[in-house]
């Protein structure tokens, strides 16, 4: 199968929500701040903005408890 250039592919959507995560249409990796990278290949991710998620970089609710 040919190769396909960062230029072809089709863009990614990411959703943003002021008052939950982000959601981005997966697969998706996540370079985190001491570099490691984690991956899910999801077709549609929730990533965490407030870091209150017990699984983070992924988001798990706990934003909830605190609106």
């Amino acid at each position: 199968m040919p190769s396909t250039s960062d230029s072809e592919r089709a863009p990614r959507r990411v959703a943003v929500d002021a008052r939950g995560p982000v959601l981005v249409e997966g697969p998706v990796e996540i370079v985190l701040d001491d570099g490691t990278v984690v991956r899910s290949d999801r077709f549609m991710v929730a990533v965490c903005v407030c870091r209150r998620s017990r699984s983070y970089p992924w988001c798990d609710t706990s934003h909830r408890t605190r609106e």
